[in-house]
């Protein structure tokens, strides 16, 4: 863990649970494309680079989730770096209550006010400011959060952050976290199309096809969404379908689960709302849905 995998000329990335891009922009300037989960993270990252005998100019965040964001502050604090963020992930990663206050709708009790969900906060400045790395290409990747991007590199690498599950991760969990679904179904066309050398989704094998990968994502979305239809087929509180839809896939609920799975059945409610397959109804001052 934490071993620097070389990719491209001047592109690596260190292997960690979300994995972090690494771009030599010259004989020892080094930008980061995300930062890990925490204090911790950024301490054996700023060691890596040490040893490497790079110096950190700044960290380029694809969106942020706090697995993506969490060692932002410890390496500002000890390297002086920038931390480059866009949109309303720029907003999140300057105030990170945001992300535990988004996912449960309201103030987050304790239990949800940790690292995994609540990173320390960092300053940002703009992927427009002058001091971005203006050969490092911004690919817009939304659907997962909000505002996510990828990066591809001048050596041809690209950095499709959370994009793409492993088949893995599907297999076992089924329902990954997705903000807006039509959004991220356009997100995997994209990629099922792009062409790079090298691609690194932060949590699945790095590799120059990621075709299989994003049609295995899209089916898998696509049986979450069916899966959910038969759910309400008789009317059916998005709390009730959030607890079918675990007995169905064998997942066992905790508090990270029904904040993170709960957001992403809400969104999916939302797209087959959109979409004319679904409907909400008031029963008893209770918010219904019902299957079309």
């Amino acid at each position: 863990m934490y071993e620097l995998v070389q990719v491209n000329e001047r592109t690596y990335y260190i292997n960690c649970p979300a994995k972090i891009g690494v771009y030599l922009a010259g004989d020892a300037d080094v930008y980061l494309i995300d930062s890990g989960n925490d204090k911790e993270a950024g301490r054996k990252v700023r060691q890596l680079l040490e040893k490497n005998g790079w110096h950190l100019q700044g960290i380029l965040n694809t969106h942020s989730n706090a697995d993506h964001i969490g060692g932002n502050q410890y390496l500002q604090a000890h390297t002086g770096c920038r931390v480059f963020a866009g949109g309303i992930e720029a907003a999140f990663t300057a105030q990170p209550i945001l992300e535990p206050s988004f996912l449960y709708g309201g103030y987050p009790f304790k239990d949800l006010r940790h690292k995994f969900l609540l990173a320390k906060p960092s300053e940002v400045t703009p992927f427009t400011a002058p001091e971005f790395p203006a050969e490092v290409q911004l690919v817009p990747l939304p659907g997962h959060f909000f505002d996510m991007v990828g990066f591809r590199t001048p050596d041809d690498t690209v950095f499709l952050a959370d994009c793409l599950s492993s088949r893995e991760t599907l297999d076992k969990y089924a329902v990954s976290f997705i903000y807006d679904v039509a959004a991220y179904l356009q997100t995997l066309k994209k990629v099922e199309k792009m062409q790079a050398r090298v691609f690194v989704p932060s949590h699945a094998e790095a590799g120059p096809d990621m075709g299989e990968l994003t049609r295995y994502n899209r089916a898998k979305v696509l049986e979450v969404a069916d899966c959910i239809l038969n759910c309400c087929r008789e009317p059916a509180t998005s709390e009730q379908i959030l607890q079918r839809l675990f007995a169905v896939y064998n997942l066992t609920m905790n508090m990270e689960q029904y904040v993170l799975v709960g957001s992403t059945v809400r969104s999916y409610l939302a797209w087959l709302r959109d979409e004319g397959r679904a409907e909400p109804e008031f029963q008893d001052n209770l918010l219904f849905w019902r299957a079309i």
